[in-house]
């Protein structure tokens, strides 16, 4: 056979092949169209509205999954950003400030991710209403810094929560308690999408309800859903009615992310005359923050590349800290009209992640999502900008609530501040085994959160409990084995120590 022919049948086969894959393709699209129409019948006269928006995005998420091969980006593409397209924070604030800061804080609206539960931590509800620092939650830090602006300022900067549907109804029952406080609060919810079976990729869902054997079937499709369902819910015009002009979005559980009147200034009065429409706070990368999101050069644009997107043969190299030396906090600034006219357009592109789960019953799904940050390619004059690690204070373990409630940080109007008696500005690491994961069985051990001002490193493994007025200095390991007890006892000081075996105090 001549080896023209044999390129031919190949072709044809390949050709064949993917006009089948095609076939397959279309059927299973309309397939899931005869699922989600099921699903929206059962709407109550109320919702169907609000459920059709959400299952038509889901049905957008759904066709470009079935469209996309491999991971999203071509490896040999990817370049280091060009200098001036990451400055420095120090750089931004050398500027200082306009005597007109008032006029220009009255352009912002402050948006907070409120999406999540605290279910990692062990507690039900939202992760917002969890307990940080003098009993006051992540949700009251972000109202009385917020209102400490509009009282010494004399503005009316809005806060936003997008909840999800699993924090919503807990969200707005507390929400009446700051009634009083001068911050306007407005919530509109992400949307609803339903999992889909891994094997089947049909909905798990059969109706629109969410609780007794339909609690598993939808998800909340992650932060890249503020968009769609900022715009749906009409929170974008209005505020651009008001004459509102930038979105300062972060999560709500990054006590670091508080508003930056510098990096404000900077959107407002470009020093080439050239707004950004969205610019990115990144921050150095350390060891602990190998798997963060980077900032890259991509086919000409700024592009977020998150490590799910990277082909296993670069990882390390996605990982490296001397060639990608920054990472994403996910504090992002916002043009408004912006995101309206892209939406309008419908040219906001981002990635999709392919979430797998197990839910209780052991079914595999999958859940579609996206990232707030992706978008960023498709803004106009983007722009990263490298600010100080403090903007960058998430809680997402015990281990850092541990680090925010102690005396490493000061509290003031709901913005901690590192303490200005640490002599280094480093965070302490520290790693809270097991038996700390609860925040119930976490406050339980600990009578007093201890004294940290000169801690480097602390490590805890099994059962252990801390006395009142400990002081941990240096680096201390405590490692109780198992069926050990370890209690510290009331006052003591350990510096560079590693305390293993057992101890126990007994009251007399």
């Amino acid at each position: 056979m001549s080896r023209f022919v044999q390129d031919l049948s190949k072709a044809m086969s390949q050709d064949g092949a993917s006009q089948f894959q095609e076939v397959i393709r279309q059927e299973l699209e309309l397939s899931v169209k005869k699922e989600l129409e099921k699903i929206l019948s059962t709407a109550p006269s109320q919702e169907l509205e609000h459920t059709k928006n959400d299952l038509d995005g889901f049905r957008k998420l759904f066709h470009r999954f079935l469209q996309e091969k491999g991971p999203s980006v071509d490896w040999g593409k990817i370049q280091r950003p060009p200098e001036d397209s990451i400055q420095p924070y120090e750089k931004i604030k050398a500027k200082g400030l306009p005597d007109n800061i008032s006029s220009v804080l009255n352009k912002l609206v402050v948006v907070k991710l409120n999406g999540g539960l605290g279910t990692s931590m062990g507690c039900k509800g939202p992760k917002s209403l969890i307990g940080v620092r003098n009993e006051h939650t992540f949700l009251d830090l972000t109202v009385q810094q917020i209102e400490h602006l509009n009282k010494t300022y004399n503005t009316d900067v809005p806060l936003v929560l997008m909840n999800s549907f699993n924090t919503d109804e807990d969200t707005k029952k507390i929400l009446q308690k700051y009634n009083h406080c001068r911050v306007k609060i407005y919530t509109f919810n992400q949307s609803r999408y339903p999992r889909i079976n891994k094997e089947s990729l049909l909905p798990v869902a059969k109706d629109v309800s969410y609780s007794g054997e339909n609690a598993d079937a939808w998800y909340p499709p992650g932060h890249g859903d503020i968009y769609a369902s900022f715009y749906n819910s009409g929170l974008l015009n209005t505020f651009i009615g008001e004459g509102k002009e930038y979105i300062f979005v972060s999560n709500i559980d990054n006590l670091g992310a508080t508003v930056d009147l510098y990096i404000l200034n900077h959107l407002m009065n470009p020093p080439n005359g050239k707004r950004c429409e969205f610019v990115m706070e990144v921050t150095n990368k350390t060891r602990a923050d190998v798997k963060g999101g980077t900032l890259t050069q991509y086919e000409g644009k700024l592009r977020l590349v998150e490590i799910a997107q990277v082909p296993k043969a670069h990882v390390d190299e996605f990982k490296s800290v001397s060639k990608f030396k920054i990472f994403n906090t996910n504090n992002l600034w916002i043009s408004l009209a912006a995101v309206k006219r892209l939406q309008e357009q419908n040219a906001i592109d981002m990635e999709i992640i392919v979430n797998p789960k197990t839910l209780d019953g052991g079914l595999n799904v999958i859940q579609l999502e996206t990232a707030v940050g992706a978008a960023i390619k498709s803004f106009e004059n983007s722009l990263g900008i490298n600010v100080p690690r403090s903007r960058f204070l998430p809680v997402k373990t015990t281990s850092d609530l541990l680090l925010v409630m102690s005396n490493l940080y000061s509290l003031n109007a709901g913005s901690l501040t590192m303490s200005e008696k640490r002599e280094f500005p480093t965070v302490p690491l520290v790693k809270l085994g097991s038996s700390f994961t609860k925040v119930q069985d976490y406050l339980r051990r600990f009578e007093s959160i201890p004294d940290m001002l000169e801690l480097d490193h602390l490590t805890v493994s099994g059962d252990v409990t801390f006395g009142k007025n400990v002081s941990l200095k240096g680096t201390v390991i405590i490692i109780a084995n198992h069926g050990d007890r370890i209690d510290i006892p009331p006052g003591a000081v350990l510096e560079n120590k590693i305390v293993s075996g057992n101890l126990r105090i007994l009251d007399h």
